[in-house]
């Protein structure tokens, strides 16, 4: 079927809206009609180093209506409203354990740029193109699905909030709710005000934690930030020595540390804001080779966790329906973050996104 999609076609290039040939779904896919999809920093990562080969079209949180299944399908049904997210195998010793964030195929079913087999769900004329992004490539107005990526919605959560909760929302209440468990009344110091970031924040607020100190450069962040539940917000520009700052508001360092930057100096100097048995926490996409952060027997003698963290340790079965539970009650205002654009307008909302004019961009399709 045709549809219209952004497609990235180099690193340097803009994405350009095409329309392209997509798949009828084969006995595992769901067609699914999508209304609206969330722009995250690892679309934008992927496109710019091309580990998938351009061209391709990325998008990993996306919202729609099941228009057709597969003779396989039987979660969903034509005219479910669904939430978009990771792609994993539900039969591994990890999805069987309700983690299948760590699927043992991960990579291969959500970063390879085409099904399992080698084949790709897209083309244009003669020409394929990369798909099946975490299992979805939903930068489109169609894309196929699969039953383990899927989330039911109820009718009255709306596409534009129930998208970003498929990754960025996710990963960042996630990374505190459930990956880094945090206690209430423990102190945690979160790096990066987008996103990410901010659904930390509100996830460390649900948890009771306290301080929330959140590191972020851009003002209107860092406000929003203390809005959302954050105790602090510091400047990097005045907070130069970052352990110093820290310990000015938790004396004996941070219980836990959320790092959604990926900047190696910072995670470096996390480590000496840390409490003893402090936990550090990463989900930022740091450039290859970096190392871990800190010194070995610094690490042993105050009993340092470094711990890496994927999609929050989500089961989106079980997460994203208790995300939408917080927000129906008040407790996680995802509103407050969104800003939504027409897909046609990707490359302004990509501008807009680096120029800090928006903390969470989410795509929507302009249909007759």
């Amino acid at each position: 079927m045709k549809v219209t999609a952004a497609v990235a076609r180099s690193a340097e290039d803009d994405f350009s809206i095409e329309e392209i040939i997509l798949d009828e779904p084969r006995a595992d896919e769901v067609l699914v009609r999508v209304e609206a999809v969330g722009l995250c920093h690892t679309d934008l990562v992927f496109k710019a180093t091309g580990t998938i080969p351009h061209p391709h079209v990325l998008g990993h949180e996306g919202a729609g209506v099941v228009e057709k299944v597969g003779d396989a399908v039987t979660k969903v049904k034509p005219g479910d409203r669904v939430a978009i997210t990771f792609r994993s195998c539900g039969q591994c010793p990890r999805c069987a354990s309700h983690d299948p964030a760590y699927c043992h195929s991960m990579p291969l079913l959500n970063y390879a740029g085409m099904r399992p087999d080698g084949t790709k769900a897209l083309h244009k004329g003669d020409e394929d193109i990369g798909s099946n992004f975490f299992g979805q490539s939903s930068f489109a107005t169609h894309c196929l699905a699969y039953e383990t990526n899927l989330v039911k919605l109820t009718d009255d959560m709306p596409f534009e909030l129930a998208a970003p909760l498929g990754c960025g929302v996710q990963t960042g209440a996630g990374g505190v709710v459930r990956s880094l468990a945090c206690e209430k009344g423990s102190s945690i110091l979160i790096l990066g005000g987008g996103a990410v970031g901010l659904s930390a924040v509100m996830g460390a607020a649900v948890q009771g934690c306290d301080p929330i100190i959140v590191l972020e450069p851009h003002e209107e962040r860092r406000n929003l930030a203390l809005d959302l539940g954050a105790t602090h917000a510091l400047d990097p520009a005045e907070a130069t020595d970052l352990a110093e700052a820290v310990r000015a508001i938790a004396p004996m360092g941070v219980d836990y540390a959320f790092d959604t930057t990926g900047i190696p100096d910072l995670l470096n100097a996390t480590m000496m804001a840390l409490a003893p048995k402090g936990t550090f926490g990463i989900v930022g996409i740091a450039p290859p080779g970096t190392p871990l952060p800190g010194d070995l027997m610094s690490a042993v003698t105050f009993g340092h966790t470094v711990k890496g963290i994927i999609e929050g340790d989500s089961d989106p079965d079980d997460f994203i329906p208790e995300l939408i539970s917080l927000y129906n009650q008040g407790r996680l205002p995802v509103d407050r973050l969104v800003k939504t654009y027409p897909l046609e307008e990707i490359n302004r909302a990509v501008a807009d996104q680096h120029a800090g004019k928006c903390v969470k961009v989410v795509l929507t399709m302009d249909r007759p």
